[in-house]
């Protein structure tokens, strides 16, 4: 088992279908009262690509990526059209950690909220080249991003300060594996194919 740092064909995941889940608990009394227990603490994403197949030259390029993947073994990088940047366009950047005088490693986020409450997204896979840091509000300098887990390592000069705020912005993809081990594709007729669901599932630890 290994991951696959390997982007699924954009083209197809344009047309996916899915989203981020969570898992509650909900018990009913007798009286219509009802307890509600969170059993994730963070958001487990679900698509299916199947519908985002449009042609026959789609399909080929599906499946010889799922041989890659040997099914369900393999994971790997899956672009979000509906989520793929933080923050947001127009939103203020996240704040990834403040700097105390010793830590230097600080874990990409993207944050979401409102009045009523608020959430925080690890960061896994960044998209190379479309990380920025910056250190008080001004690009940093120095800094590195691991691609592979969204580290980023700020410069020492930042590092010894204490009270600095590190933010930062990128584009990402979210890591997911195959939630099929056989692929069912329909002949219909010559050059006529139809394909049942093609479903993803995110790999919470990225890998």
């Amino acid at each position: 088992m290994a991951f696959h740092e390997v982007q699924f064909p954009p083209a197809i995941s344009y047309g996916a279908t899915g989203g981020p889940g969570f898992h509650t608990a909900v018990m009913a009394t007798a009286s219509g009262y009802e307890h509600r227990n969170m059993d994730w603490s963070l958001a487990r994403a679900n698509y299916d690509v199947a519908s985002g197949l449009k042609t026959q030259a789609e399909l080929n390029v599906l499946l010889k990526f799922f041989y890659a993947r040997r099914g369900k073994f393999h994971g790997f990088r899956f672009k979000d059209w509906a989520d793929f940047q933080s923050p947001f366009p127009g939103e203020l950047l996240p704040v990834i950690g403040t700097t105390n005088g010793t830590q230097s490693t600080f874990q990409l986020v993207k944050s979401y909220g409102d009045a009523g409450g608020s959430y925080v997204r690890p960061i896994l896979k960044p998209v190379p080249g479309t990380v920025a840091v910056f250190s008080d509000g001004v690009p940093a300098t120095g800094w590195t991003v691991n691609t592979t887990n969204g580290i980023v390592t700020v410069s020492a000069a930042d590092a010894a300060t204490t009270g600095r705020s590190i933010t930062a912005s990128c584009q990402f993809d979210v890591p997911v594996r195959f939630d099929i081990d056989d692929m069912k594709v329909a002949i219909n007729d010559y050059n006529n194919f139809s394909w049942s669901s093609v479903p993803l599932v995110e790999l919470r630890a990225g890998g």
